[in-house]
C-alpha cells in the first residue's frame, strides 16, 4: 500500500540545502531569531531564517552592506550564556578604476545583537584602522513577509491577509500586516542616529571616521500583535537584560568536571534550558525548541522538568501549575480535548487563530496526562511541597479519570489513542511522525494504538498518585491505585513481551496485534519501572546491541527493521532526550555502567556540535572513526529536552535523589562515573533552605563522595 500521502501531514519541508548549516539562534520569551554567521537574515536555503514573534515571522530579510557589498566575516559567536551574538567584520578591498583605494581590513566593524522584551537590539561599532579618513557607505536591506511559522515550515495557504501601507518617519520604519484573523501585526525599526536615506526596503547611513576614530549605529526592531511596541535604548535594554540573566543563572547549581569537553557541554546545556524559559509569560515553563517548536508543549515541558528536577524543582512547579490551569474540562474532537486531558501544545499565530491548524490549544497527545501525574509525584518527593500538591489534587484526580475512562477507549486495560480531528496528529506518542508505528513487515498500525511506553507511564502515574493520596491521608485510595498498577504490570507483560526479540513490542494495534519491532520505546518502560526485573537485562542488552546503539547513542528503531532509516525523523535517528530516559531506566535496574556508556556517546557527539549544543536529534548512521555524527537537516537547536538530557544522565550515574520536607536528605546510591569523567563537582545543590557543594572522584571500584561546603541542615548519604 502506498502510504506516502498519509505520512506528510505537518512535515517540515526541505526543498533546498540550508543557507548555513550552523545557523545562529537567539531567543527571549515569545521572540526568537535565526540568522547566519554575519548576523544577517537571508531568504535562501531552507528559508527558515527570520525574526519571529508569537508564531509569525516579522522580519524575513536583514542584510548588512558596506560599500554595496556584504562585509568579510572574521569571526562570530554566541556568548556562553546565550545572551549576546557578536561578529567581527571588515571591509572587502574597495577599488576605483581598477585600483584598490581602501585595502581589505582597514575598517573593523563589530556587530552585536540580543533580544529582550519583544525587541531585537543591534549595535554596529565602527573603528577606522587606516591612516586616512573614511566615509563608509553603510546600508541595511530589510523585508517582512509576516509568514506564519507553519507557512515557513512548508504548508500552503489558499488565502493570506494583506500588507498595510508601510510608513517611514525620519528614524523610524513601520511595517504592517493585517491577517485574516483581523489582527494587525507590526514590525518597527528605529535607528540611532537618523539614516541619510530611508526607503521601504533599505536604510542608508554615511559613517565618517577619522584615523583611529570609533562610532556606532544602533537599531531597535520591535514587534507587536495588535498591541503597543516595547523598546528602550540599547544601553538600558542591555543593562536590564544582563541583570535578568544573572538572576536566572544563579538559580541553577553549577556542575564542572576534570573533562573540559564535558564541562563545556553541560554549561551550554544549562544555558539552553534557561534560554528556553527566560522571558516567557508562562513562569518557569521551558518552550520546546527553536525554530519550529518555540512554544508550550505539554510532554516536552514535563520531561524537561523531570530531567532538571533534582537540580531545579522550580521548573517542575511552573510546568505543573501551567498545565493544571489549561487542563481540558470538556470534549472537543476538533482539538482532541477530553475532560482531564493535559495540553499537548499551544500556538498563537494567524493559522492557529483561524483554525487552519488545530494547535491554538491542542490536546492530541496520549502521554502528557500520565506524565503530568508522574511529575507531580516526583515533585512532592523532591520538595515535600504539600501545599502545591493539595492545590493540584483535583487536577490529578481528573487526570486519573481521563486515563481510566477516555484513555482506555475500548476497556481492555491499556491506554490507547486514535485521531479524532482530521487536522490533528495521526500518531500521538512522542514519536508523532505519521509513519512511526508499524508492524515487522512495514505495515502501518491501525488505530486505536496502545504504545508500550504509555503503559509504563500509566503504571508510574498510578504509583505516584498512590504516594500522593497517602501523603494526603487517603489510604484507601492509595491501596486501590497500587493494586491497579500491579494488575497493569501483569497485563503488560503478557501482551507486549516478545521473547524472540528480547524486548517489548512497540505497540498493540487496533486488533490487539503486537507491533513486533525493536525500538527505543521499550527503554522508557525501564524508566517507569514497569519492566519485570528478570527481563530488564534482556531489554538493556537489546538496546545496547550494535543494531540499536550506533556508537553515538541508541537509535529510535533498530537497524534491520522494515522501516529503519537512519536519516528519518523517528525511524532510526538518535534523540538525546530519548537516550537520557533510557539511561535513567538502566540505572534504576542497576545498569549504571550502561547509562555511563550512553553518557559518553552523547559527550563525544557534543564535541562535534556547534557551540557544544546537542540538537533535537541527529542521524542514526554508524559511528565512523575521525568523523562526527551526521546532522539532521531541520532539527531544532536548541531543543529544551535535548539540553536537559545530560542532567538526567548525570543523576542516573550518580544515583542521586533528594528528599525534601521536614527531613532533608541527599542520597547518592552506589554512584558511578564513566571512565571519561574521572572527577565531578556540584556547587550549590539545594534541598529546602539548605545547600551543599560536592566533589566526586572515580576510583577503580567505586566513586568517592566528599562534601566540600554545607549551608543549612541537610543529611548527605552515599552508599556503595
Amino acid at each position: 500500500m502506498d502510504d506516502t500521502r498519509n505520512t506528510q501531514q505537518y512535515y517540515i519541508a526541505t526543498k533546498s540545502s540550508p543557507a548555513d548549516d550552523r545557523a545562529k539562534v537567539l531567543k527571549y520569551g515569545r521572540m526568537f531569531s535565526v540568522f547566519d554567521h554575519l548576523g544577517d537574515i537571508q531568504s535562501s536555503g531552507l528559508g527558515e531564517q527570520g525574526l519571529f514573534f508569537q508564531g509569525t515571522r516579522h522580519l524575513s530579510e536583514l542584510i548588512l552592506c558596506l560599500w554595496n557589498a556584504r562585509p568579510l566575516l572574521l569571526s562570530s559567536a554566541i556568548k556562553a550564556n546565550n545572551f549576546l551574538f557578536t561578529a567581527d567584520l571588515t571591509n572587502l578591498d574597495v577599488s576605483h578604476l581598477d585600483r584598490v583605494v581602501i585595502p581589505r581590513g582597514t575598517l573593523h566593524l563589530q556587530r552585536s545583537k540580543f533580544l529582550w522584551q519583544d525587541a531585537c537590539y543591534e549595535e554596529f561599532a565602527f573603528i577606522n584602522y587606516g591612516l586616512l579618513s573614511l566615509m563608509v557607505p553603510f546600508g541595511m536591506r530589510f523585508g517582512a513577509d509576516f509568514a506564519d511559522i507553519f507557512e515557513v515550515r512548508g504548508m500552503h495557504r489558499e488565502k493570506r491577509g494583506r500588507r498595510l501601507q508601510d510608513r517611514v518617519v525620519k528614524d523610524l520604519i513601520l511595517l504592517s500586516y493585517e491577517g485574516l484573523d483581523k489582527t494587525v501585526r507590526e514590525t518597527r525599526i528605529q535607528c540611532e542616529p537618523t539614516p541619510q536615506t530611508v526607503s521601504l526596503s533599505e536604510l542608508q547611513f554615511e559613517v565618517h571616521l577619522k584615523p583611529g576614530e570609533k562610532t556606532a549605529v544602533r537599531l531597535a526592531i520591535s514587534c507587536s500583535s495588535g498591541g503597543e511596541h516595547n523598546s528602550v535604548s540599547y544601553s538600558s535594554a542591555m543593562s536590564s537584560a544582563r541583570d535578568e540573566q544573572r538572576e536566572v543563572s544563579s538559580a541553577l547549581p553549577q556542575i564542572d568536571s576534570s573533562n573540559s569537553r564535558f564541562t563545556d557541554w553541560i554549561r551550554r546545556s544549562a544555558a539552553d534550558v534557561q534560554m528556553m524559559m527566560i522571558g516567557n509569560p508562562e513562569t518557569s515553563y521551558p518552550y520546546a525548541g527553536v525554530p519550529w517548536f518555540s512554544t508550550v508543549f505539554g510532554r516536552d515541558g514535563i520531561i524537561v522538568a523531570l530531567q532538571m528536577l533534582w537540580l531545579c524543582p522550580a521548573i517542575a512547579k511552573g510546568v505543573l501549575q501551567y498545565l493544571a490551569s489549561t487542563q481540558a474540562t470538556d470534549s472537543d474532537p476538533a482539538i482532541e480535548a477530553e475532560p482531564g486531558k493535559i495540553l499537548h501544545e499551544t500556538r498563537s499565530g494567524e493559522m492557529a487563530a483561524l483554525g487552519e491548524i488545530p494547535f491554538g490549544r491542542y490536546y492530541g497527545s496520549v502521554d502528557a496526562t500520565p506524565l503530568f501525574i508522574i511529575l507531580a509525584g516526583a515533585y512532592y518527593d523532591r520538595t515535600g511541597d504539600r501545599e502545591l500538591v493539595q492545590r493540584l489534587w483535583p487536577h490529578i484526580g481528573l487526570a486519573l479519570q481521563w486515563i481510566d475512562k477516555f484513555g482506555d477507549m475500548d476497556g481492555d486495560g491499556f491506554v490507547e489513542y486514535a485521531q479524532r480531528s482530521p487536522k490533528g496528529l495521526v500518531q500521538q506518542g512522542w514519536k508523532d511522525s505519521n509513519d512511526s508505528v508499524f508492524h515487522s513487515d512495514g505495515r502501518l498500525a491501525e488505530a486505536p494504538i496502545a504504545l508500550c511506553e504509555v503503559q509504563g507511564y500509566v503504571y508510574a502515574a498510578k504509583l505516584a498518585a498512590a504516594r500522593l493520596s497517602c501523603a494526603l491521608g487517603d489510604q484507601e485510595m492509595c491501596t486501590a491505585l497500587e493494586a491497579q498498577a500491579e494488575a497493569l504490570t501483569a497485563r503488560f507483560e503478557e501482551a507486549f513481551w516478545c521473547e524472540d526479540l528480547s524486548t517489548y513490542a512497540l505497540a498493540l494495534d487496533g486488533k490487539k496485534k503486537p507491533c513486533r519491532v525493536r525500538t527505543s520505546n521499550a527503554g522508557h518502560c525501564l524508566y517507569t519501572g514497569i519492566v519485570r526485573p528478570d527481563r530488564a537485562y534482556l531489554v538493556a542488552e537489546t538496546l545496547l546491541s550494535p543494531d540499536s546503539f550506533s556508537g553515538w547513542g541508541i537509535r529510535t528503531v533498530a537497524a534491520g527493521e522494515a522501516r529503519y532509516n537512519p536519516l528519518s525523523y523517528h525511524n532510526g535517528s538518535i534523540w538525546p532526550h530519548d537516550n537520557a530516559l533510557i539511561g535513567s531506566g538502566l540505572a534504576k535496574y542497576e545498569r549504571k555502567e550502561m547509562a555511563g556508556r550512553i553518557l559518553l556517546g552523547l559527550l563525544d557527539a557534543s564535541r562535534w556540535a556547534d557551540l557544544r549544543r546537542l540538537p533535537e536529534l541527529f542521524c542514526g548512521l554508524e559511528r565512523r572513526r575521525g568523523e562526527g555524527p551526521t546532522l539532521y537537516p531541520v532539527a531544532c537547536s536548541p531543543q529544551a529536552w535535548a539540553a536537559g538530557a545530560v542532567f538526567l544522565l548525570v543523576q542516573a550515574c550518580l544515583g542521586a535523589s533528594i528528599q525534601g520536607g521536614a527531613e532533608s536528605r541527599i542520597l547518592f546510591d552506589r554512584p558511578c562515573l564513566p571512565m571519561g569523567i574521572p572527577q565531578l563537582t556540584i556547587k550549590g545543590l539545594r534541598s529546602g533552605n539548605a545547600s551543599v557543594s560536592l566533589f566526586f572522584e572515580r576510583s577503580e571500584d567505586d566513586v568517592r563522595v566528599e562534601v566540600t561546603d554545607q549551608q543549612g541542615d541537610v543529611e548527605v548519604v552515599a552508599t556503595s
